[in-house]
């Protein structure tokens, strides 16, 4: 492994186990969508600190991740959990083989998404970040997941750029979902909110950041979410949409 990728790894792990106090937050935003005995999909599980997450609620986890870094410490971390299944993959519209594109120093922004890339380029906030390798990666569907593990109950999907591509390949609603959203990317969402709505009658509600918390206390119509993702613009900050059929 690359110095670059070393410390990019070091850098998520820093980011995602080094706040004594997220792994209690994060149970607590989750506990409504994960029950003990159901079953997660973490679509772009990165170092799995949501994996962690949805096995302390009790949940069993399949956990879905194409980087080769980010797959040797998930299988450090989870990969002796018999509750834990990890999925050396990308997840998209079809199956098939696709080009990852890496950033070895952030890898938590890696993407098969070139028009990503392309659209966080103006965004001062991805400045200093670079794409600097490619990896040729898998490709599965959530559709096949579904077959092949049963249906989630909640499914996490973080895939930079890629969401509406993830969710292109589910062909049946499934209980709860996030999506995280990237303001420069924002077309992206949209999509994902059109996608989903199209296949059944969610309501939806949002994160900040890592803030670990909803916003709003009444949940949204897909209309009001939209509403409130077109007027995003450079310089607001990420999050993710979450979605549960009927709203909680």
């Amino acid at each position: 492994m690359s110095r670059a990728a070393v410390l990019g790894i070091a850098r998520s792990l820093a980011i995602y186990y080094g706040v004594p106090w997220r792994g209690r937050q994060l149970r607590r935003l989750y506990a409504p969508f994960v029950t003990p005995g159901s079953l997660c999909f973490d679509i772009g599980a990165h170092v799995g600190n949501r994996v962690r997450t949805f096995r302390q609620l009790g949940a069993r986890v399949v956990a879905v991740e194409p980087q080769t870094a980010c797959l040797r410490w998930l299988e450090r971390l989870h990969g002796r959990d018999p509750n834990v299944g990890i999925v050396a993959a990308a997840v998209g519209r079809a199956a098939g083989v696709s080009t990852l594109h890496v950033s070895a120093r952030t890898p938590t922004v890696t993407t098969l998404s070139q028009h990503f890339i392309d659209a966080t380029g103006a965004d001062p906030g991805f400045s200093a970040v670079r794409w600097d390798a490619r990896e040729e990666v898998p490709v599965v569907t959530l559709d096949a997941l579904i077959e092949e593990h049963g249906v989630p109950q909640f499914v996490k999907i973080d895939t930079e750029g890629y969401e509406a591509e993830v969710l292109a390949g589910l062909s049946q609603p499934v209980p709860a979902l996030s999506f995280e959203y990237v303001p420069a990317a924002k077309a992206v969402a949209l999509d994902c909110v059109e996608r989903l709505s199209s296949l059944g009658p969610y309501r939806f509600n949002y994160a900040i950041g890592e803030t670990c918390r909803l916003v709003n206390t009444a949940w949204w119509s897909a209309e009001e979410l939209l509403a409130f993702l077109a007027q995003l613009t450079f310089g607001d900050p990420s999050g993710d949409v979450y979605a549960t059929l009927g709203g909680q």
